[in-house]
C-alpha cells in the first residue's frame, strides 16, 4: 500500500475567531462562515481541496456545540469520523486523539493536520506540497508546510528552514519562531530562510505520539486510552494538558533534529482579523470591500470593508480603511490598522458578564 493510500486528513475545527467579532463567536465560529464570497464555508472549502488527496479519509475534530452545525455542513462525513470534544483542550489533544484512533486502525497511517479556518489559493500547488510532505513522513519525520513570506508579517510565527534533506525539496527545521516585531520579521523576509508557520503538520501517528510520549507521557498515554476504549472519553478528556501542538511535539522535536518543512509559495492566509479579510475581497467601484450583499451598502467617499450581516442597509461616508460590521445584536466599527485589537472587546464583554454577545 502506498504512502498516499495510508493517508488521512485530520481537520482540528475549534477557536472562537475573537478578533472577527462580532461576526465570529464561540457560538458560530469563522471555520462555519463564508469569509471569501464562494458560496462554501471555510469548512467546506478545507474539505473540497482534500478530497481529491484523501476521498473520504478525512476525520474532523470539533466541539460538541459545533457537532450538529459540523453535520449539517458536512452531510457526506461518515458520523464515526467526526469526533466532538467534550470541552476544548487546544490543538495536542485534538490532532492527538485523530491520531491515536488512527493508530490502533492502522499502525502504518499517515494523518495531515489542516485547520478548517484557512484560505488558501492554487489548491493544485498545495496539494504537492502535502504529496511531498507524506513522503517525508513515511520516513519517520513530522513534517510542515512552510508558507514562503510576501511580507514582513508580525501575526504569524515563522520557520527557520536548515539543510535540504536527501537532496531533496523538504528541508530540516532549526527553529520555530514566535510572532516577530515588524524589524525582525524584515530581517526574516529578507534573509530568505524563514517561512510563515501555517500550523499544517504531515506525520505518521505512531510517530506523533511516541514523539509526544517523550514530552508528555501522560498526555501521549491518556489519548491512546480513549483510542483504545472510547467509552472513557467523557472520564479521561478533561485530565488531559491543555497544550498546542507547536509547543508539544514540533519545537522539542526540531530541537531533536526531528522536523522537516517542505517550502510552499501557493497563496495562504489564516483571516486572523478583518485586515486580512479585506485583502481577500475583491474592491467594488466606490472603493469599499463587501462580504455579503453589496445592495445594502451605501458608500461615499469611502475605502475599507463592511460586513452587513444584520441584513439592512449599512451607508458610510467620508472614511478611510474602515471596517463596519452590523450583525443586528451588535456593531463593530474600526480601522483596518487596529484590527488585532478587536479581541480586546471580546474580553471586555465577557469580564462584564455579556458572553451572550461572545
Amino acid at each position: 500500500m502506498s504512502s498516499l493510500e495510508r493517508f488521512w486528513a485530520v481537520i482540528p475545527a475549534g477557536g472562537a475567531g475573537t478578533r472577527l467579532w462580532p461576526l465570529s463567536r464561540a457560538s458560530s465560529p469563522k471555520f462555519l462562515h463564508d469569509l471569501t464570497g464562494a458560496g462554501r464555508s471555510l469548512l467546506q472549502a478545507t474539505m473540497d481541496r482534500l478530497e481529491p488527496l484523501v476521498g473520504e479519509r478525512v476525520i474532523v475534530v470539533t466541539g460538541q456545540a459545533h457537532e450538529a452545525a459540523v453535520r449539517e455542513q458536512l452531510p457526506g462525513l461518515p458520523a464515526t469520523q467526526l469526533l466532538a470534544e467534550p470541552s476544548p483542550r487546544d490543538s495536542m489533544a485534538a490532532i492527538g486523539l485523530a491520531a491515536a484512533l488512527l493508530e490502533s486502525r492502522d499502525p502504518d497511517a499517515i494523518l495531515g493536520s489542516f485547520a478548517a479556518d484557512h484560505v488558501i489559493g492554487e489548491p493544485e500547488a498545495f496539494r504537492e506540497c502535502v504529496r511531498a510532505a507524506v513522503e517525508v513522513a513515511d520516513q519517520g519525520y513530522l513534517v510542515t508546510i512552510g508558507i514562503e513570506p510576501t511580507h514582513p508579517a508580525t501575526g504569524f510565527g515563522y520557520i527557520r528552514m536548515g539543510e535540504s534533506i536527501e537532496g531533496g525539496l523538504a528541508r530540516a527545521v532549526e527553529q520555530f519562531v514566535e510572532k516577530p516585531d515588524s524589524a525582525r520579521a524584515a530581517e526574516y523576509l529578507q534573509s530568505g530562510q524563514f517561512r510563515w508557520n501555517a500550523g499544517m503538520f504531515v506525520v505518521r501517528a505512531r510517530v506523533l505520539l511516541d514523539l509526544l510520549a517523550t514530552w508528555h507521557p501522560e498526555l501521549a498515554a491518556g489519548l491512546r486510552a480513549i483510542a483504545a476504549d472510547p467509552s472513557s472519553l467523557p472520564e479521561v478528556w478533561p485530565g488531559l494538558e491543555k497544550i498546542a501542538i507547536d509547543h508539544a511535539v514540533a519545537e522539542p522535536a526540531a530541537d531533536a533534529g526531528r522536523v522537516a518543512v517542505v517550502p510552499g509559495s501557493f497563496a495562504w492566509d489564516d483571516i486572523g482579523d478583518f485586515h486580512s479579510l479585506a485583502a481577500l475581497l475583491p474592491a467594488g467601484g466606490d472603493g469599499v470591500r463587501v462580504l455579503g450583499d453589496e445592495r445594502l451598502v451605501e458608500a461615499v467617499d469611502t475605502t475599507g470593508v463592511v460586513v452587513p450581516a444584520a441584513g439592512r442597509t449599512v451607508a458610510v461616508v467620508g472614511l478611510e480603511d474602515v471596517v463596519v460590521v452590523d450583525t443586528g445584536d451588535a456593531l463593530l466599527v474600526t480601522t483596518r490598522q487596529r484590527a488585532q485589537d478587536v479581541k480586546g472587546i471580546v474580553d471586555t464583554l465577557k469580564a462584564t458578564d455579556r458572553t451572550h454577545l461572545t
